[in-house]
Order: C-alpha cells, then structure tokens, then sequence
C-alpha cells in the first residue's frame, strides 16, 4: 500500500507538472504576442495616434485659446470632471487643485468632488477646499451621499445623474491622488471629438513616490510593463483594453448606451470597458499623455489593491463570459439595421455601432480574462511555490529544463526589455511577484467561486505629499498595540517553512539541485510574511 500510494502521489504530480507547462506556454505565448505588438507599435509610423486617428486642436490654436472669444468657447464641448474620493484626507488638496487648473473655457467645464466620506472632519474639510475654489469663479460641485451604495460606481452613477452632468458630453475620471496637467483636456479631447467611434481615451500613469522604497521600484517595473506592453498592444491591434478606472476620459453617450456604472463587480471601471466593447466601441491609450499618482507604500496597503483588481476581474469574468459568447450586437448594413433598439438610433449617428469580431471576442475571453486574469494568478503560485518545490522530494518526478529555466527566462526577459532601466531589479521582481501569487491566486478563486469576500472593498492607503506640515500628515505615528500582529500573514509564513523543508530535502538528499531557487523563494516568504517591505519600519 505504501508504494502503491507513493506510486498515485508520483503520477499525480507528473500530471501537475504538464498542466502548469502547458499553462506556463500559454503565458509565454501571450507575453510574446502583447511584447511584438507593443514593439512594433512603439516603432512604427502609426505609433502617433494622431497619424492613426483625426486630431485637430481646439479653436484658437494649437492647444487651443479658452481666451479666444465666445465665439470660439463654444466651439469646446461641455466636460465634466468626476473626482470620487472617501476619507482622503492625505490627497484631496492635490486633485481638487489640479483638476481646477485644468485650461478650458470656464463655461465649458464642470468640476464633480463626488465625496463618500463617513468622517464628518475630512468631509468638512472637502467641502470647504470646494468652497474656496467655488469662490475663485470655479465651476466646482461638492456632491454626497447618504449611503456608500456601489461604492466607486454608485459615486460615479449618482454623479452622472444630475441635471448639468446629463448636459456635458464628454466625462473625465480622477481618482483623489491623480493630479492631471493643465493641459489634459485640450490633448485628449479633440481624440473624441473628431473620432465618433472612440468611447474612450485612456492615458498612462507616473508615480510620484516609485522611489520610496524597494517595493514601490517594483510595483512601477509592473504597472510600468502593464501599461507599455498591455495597454499599448491592444490599442494598437484594435482588439480591446480595459479601462484603468481614472486619468481617462469618456464619451457620456457610450457610458449610456452601454448601461452605466454597474456595482456587481469591484472593478466598476473593466465592466464598463467590456460592455462598451461589446456594442462596437474603440477605445485609444496615448501614452504620450501621463498623469501623476501615487503607488500603495505599504504592504497591507498594496495586498488590498491587488485582491480588488485580481478578484473583481475573475469575478467579472463569471457574470460576463457567456455574455460575450452570445453577444449580439447592431450590425450595419447598407440595406439592413438588426438587433438595434431605438434608443441606440436615438442617440448615436448611425455610423458608429459596427459588428463585434470574432477576433475580438477571441481576445477578450481567452486573451484579456482567462490568460491574464485566471492562468497566471493560478499558474505563477501552483508552479513555482508548489509543484516545483514538491518534485524535488518525489524520486521519479522531473521538469523539463525548457520548463523549469527558459519559460521563466522568457517571460522576464520580454518584462525587462520593456523596463531596461529596472534590470537590476528584476531578480526582487521575481520573488516579490512569486510571494504575491499566493494572495493572487486566492482572489481569485474568490472571484471564480463568488465567495463572502469577492466584493470585498478597502480604499488603497494614501500617503500624499511627505514635505506637508507635521501636523496635517504626521511622518511618525504612533504604534498601535495591534500594528505587529496585523502586519504578520500566518499563510506566507507556513508556506515559507514548507520550502525550507522542500529545499533542506532536496540539498540532503535529493538530486534535483532545485534548493537554490527554493531557498531564495522561501526567504522572500520569510520576509513578507513578517511585513518587512512597504516603507513602515519593523516593530520592536
């Protein structure tokens, strides 16, 4: 019974190792698609969006004169600012400020401080900052809730459903640490306004405080890659990308033709983009443009952001697959219109609405959700924390080497060209993203499942501008008597003993020679397990 049991544990993980190669040459191949296309975006004379897309400045001039006259201010369509924001008190300054001095004529623009807050002080403090710029000729609105129903969607739903916000054609969203230049609205609204089909512009982020600490360098090198390669790639195929939720802009009569802000999911902003996507709509990423913000620097902080965005998108995926298998969608003919309703007619010119590809349904099933948003929180953990640590204690049980050292070299290597600036920095990257597998990967499955925690909904930590008053943002708080405990995850810490074992095993007795990357990985448990990443110093 023993080595019939030995025998079962052996082809079970014979099986386990196939499945995550298989999987791991899905990543591989999906990495190298997104990486060629970005490049040859990135090169190419269409890499200018303004070669492949109409864009003319606003009337007066190059960037457009909001001073240029009545005549030529209404020439500018009304636009509308959203900034959604709960108890940001670290932040709200910034973007109130930045989204005021946005040019564009005063008539034109209307700045929405959609404030959930449930601190009665920072809600104060908001309304007056409101006030003030109120007071300066700003058309400024300072809008509240009586419940955080939805919470980010049902803010920007209930925004959308006032009077002066259902005159504006045009909406741009800005999350309360994003601080856009004056400039914005003149770069990316012409985009909409001579290209009908585009729904949405989207624009890259910069960060402020990427070199705070070690884990801040690594979260810009993924959101880095994220962006450049991602967002980069499915702009420039014409196949699809999400929206980031902030620093875009969006046509107001796609949001409504697609239905508006839906709360079912904690990622409000790639529901939208899907459902857009799906009646036709062309979303464009300018690089070119940047906003700046600001990355979680602390661990608990960043843990927080990353189950919302892996578990919403998994989540997401469930309610919408069949949905985008069966979709129907106006098809335009020269002699026909069918499956459009009237209100679509109504409100749309009836050139924009145009059949949703295969290709494109293709890619957002197997491409953008189930590669992306399923294989690789799944794969990344079960291979390399688990299936590779495992076989170096099963006699019987080996990996390729393609498998085990020029998948991973690849899919690095196609991170690092992106990012030649952060090369050093690639082996920290590696196991920073192998330990964050584990929380990754339970997420989800949260999602998949819609499990209790699949909404569960924390706003990312702010810190804001270190250089304010000590008073206002204080730079060493207090220690709280439960700060050490929270900041220890038991699950990283008995996943870390489990690799010492694996690789002790196989440094005594095995032959694999696997216990020098296992030991590496453990560490890094060890490491994050205790809390000792992020920019808050170890307690004592």
């Amino acid at each position: 019974m023993p080595a019939l049991a030995a025998a079962a544990a052996a082809w079970a993980l014979r099986a386990a190792v196939w499945a995550c190669l298989a999987a791991s040459a899905m990543l591989v191949a999906e990495a190298a698609y997104m990486g060629l296309a970005s490049l040859v975006a990135a090169v190419a004379l269409w890499r200018r969006p303004g070669r492949r897309y109409r864009w003319e400045p606003m009337p007066g001039g190059v960037g457009g004169d909001v001073e240029a006259g009545p005549a030529a201010a209404a020439e500018f369509p009304m636009v509308l600012v959203q900034i959604p924001m709960y108890n940001e008190r670290e932040v709200y300054k910034l973007s109130i400020s930045a989204a005021c001095a946005l040019t564009w004529p005063p008539d034109r623009i209307i700045i929405q401080v959609l404030d959930d807050s449930t601190d009665p002080i920072i809600k104060e403090l908001v309304e007056l900052e409101c006030l003030d710029w109120a007071s300066k000729k700003i058309n400024i609105k300072y809008e509240v809730r009586n419940n955080r129903k939805g919470y980010k969607a049902g803010a920007l739903k209930k925004g959308m459903e006032h009077i002066y916000a259902q005159q504006c054609d045009f909406v741009a969203i800005f999350d309360a640490d994003f601080q856009p230049e004056s400039d914005f609205l003149l770069k990316t609204i012409p985009f909409l306004v001579h290209n009908p089909k585009i729904a949405l512009i989207q624009t890259r982020w910069e960060f402020v405080n990427y070199d705070v600490c070690l884990m801040t360098r690594i979260q810009k090198m993924s959101l880095d890659y994220h962006f450049k390669v991602e967002q980069e790639s499915g702009s420039f195929v014409h196949s699809f990308f999400g929206f980031n939720g902030t620093a875009g802009v969006w046509r107001v009569s796609a949001i409504n033709q697609s239905g508006g802000w839906k709360d079912r999911t904690t990622v409000e902003d790639m529901d939208l983009a899907v459902r857009a996507s799906l009646k036709g709509w062309e979303f464009l990423y300018v690089g070119d443009i940047r906003v700046k913000s600001e990355l979680p620097s602390t661990f608990q902080a960043y843990r927080h952001q990353q189950h919302r965005w892996t578990c919403g998108a998994a989540n997401l995926f469930r309610k919408m697959a069949w949905e985008i298998i069966t979709n129907k969608v106006c098809l335009l003919g020269p002699h026909s219109i069918r499956h459009c309703d009237e209100f679509v007619m109504q409100q749309l010119p009836s050139d924009i609405l145009q059949e949703v590809s295969i290709w494109k349904k293709h890619h957002l099933l197997y491409s953008f959700f189930f590669v992306r948003r399923v294989i690789a929180p799944l794969v990344t953990f079960l291979f390399y924390c688990v299936v590779i640590p495992l076989s170096a204690m099963v006699p019987g049980v080996s990996i390729p080497v393609w498998g085990l050292f020029y998948i991973p070299t690849a899919i690095t290597c196609m991170n690092a060209i992106r990012n030649p600036g952060s090369l050093h920095l690639m082996p920290f990257w590696i196991l920073f993203e192998n330990v964050m597998s584990m929380h990754r990967m339970r997420a989800a499955l949260s999602g998949l499942l819609e499990t209790a925690r699949a909404n569960d909904w924390v706003v990312t930590e702010k810190v804001g501008d270190p250089a304010k008053d000590d008073l206002d943002v204080p730079l060493l708080e207090p220690v709280k008597p439960t700060e050490c405990v929270e900041r220890i995850y038991i699950p990283e810490i008995l996943l870390a003993l489990c690799l010492l074992i694996c690789a002790s095993y196989d440094l005594v007795l095995g032959s694999h020679k696997y216990y020098l990357y296992i030991y590496l990985q453990a560490f890094a448990f060890i490491i994050m397990g205790f809390g000792f990443v992020g920019t808050r110093t170890p307690c004592s």
